[in-house]
């Protein structure tokens, strides 16, 4: 624990780590705590592309939890980064919320749903069918398909599971014959992308997750010391099921803040 308590960073994965729902998990608050206290670098990494990073710090602000936008970086803005390093000031159709859209505002990108160079699909209340009309012509006719992740199922209040991003995509891909190229974990460019964030070499950084098929493959595909917390989707039964083994396994956060 000692090895792992002289990192100079962490990479914090959010629902089922921090928090459930509205609630702040066992000893997030000691942990956030200590790694203020030891002027640790760390930053909120969630695969989740529908929130703000403003209103992703103000649902902590809620709990109790004091921490800037700064520390936040979501799988809407690893998209962005991604579309502008291909082509900067593109266009997108997206099907998505506040937190894709914005990012790719940020970037300078426009919306467009006539002849956009990609079709974006995120997460999304705003999801139906004609939608997915629309973003089936528009691949036929020559935009390219992008995910903003590839989670199959995500969680929302009272810990219910529902359709994510991977899913939604899956009409269209089918429809259409078009992969969708995903950027969030477990892909290790949004992993990249958050080392640069923090300004890091991997060698000093752990992640920490609650998802054997996201967050660790993820730290682990990376070189990133891998941290799985029992307060989330993963147990130690079902973590036996994978071919890899994360560096830690802990019952959560609060048991890195030394006692």
């Amino acid at each position: 624990m000692e090895n792992l308590r002289q990192k100079n960073a962490f990479i914090c994965d959010m629902d089922g780590v921090i928090y459930h729902g509205k609630n702040l998990l066992p000893g997030v608050k000691e942990f956030v705590g200590w790694l203020k206290a030891e002027h640790k670098k760390f930053l909120f990494l969630t695969n989740s592309s529908a929130k703000t990073l403003r209103e992703l710090s103000e649902k902590l602000a809620r709990m109790g939890l004091d921490v800037d936008e700064s520390h936040f970086y979501t799988s809407a803005r690893a998209t962005a980064a991604f579309l502008h390093s291909q082509k900067p000031g593109g266009t997108a159709y997206v099907i998505g919320d506040a937190g894709i859209i914005n990012a790719l505002y940020d970037i300078g990108y426009s919306i467009d749903d006539t002849k956009p160079d990609y079709v974006v699909v995120s997460e999304s209340d705003n999801y139906d069918y004609a939608r997915i009309c629309k973003a089936t012509r528009l691949v036929n006719e020559g935009a390219k398909l992008i995910g903003t992740n590839p989670d199959l199922t995500g969680p929302v209040e009272g810990g219910v599971m529902v359709p994510s991003t991977g899913a939604l995509l899956a009409p269209i891909e089918l429809a259409t014959g078009c992969k969708a190229y995903y950027v969030g974990k477990p892909n290790p460019l949004m992993m990249r992308n958050a080392l640069k964030k923090l300004e890091c070499r991997r060698e000093e950084t752990a992640i920490i997750g609650d998802r054997m098929d996201t967050d660790m493959i993820a730290g682990i595909e990376s070189e990133i010391t891998t941290v799985l917390v029992l307060s989330g989707v993963s147990t130690r039964a079902s973590a036996e099921q994978f071919a890899y083994r994360p560096g830690y396994i802990l019952n959560g956060v609060g048991d890195i803040v030394p006692a």
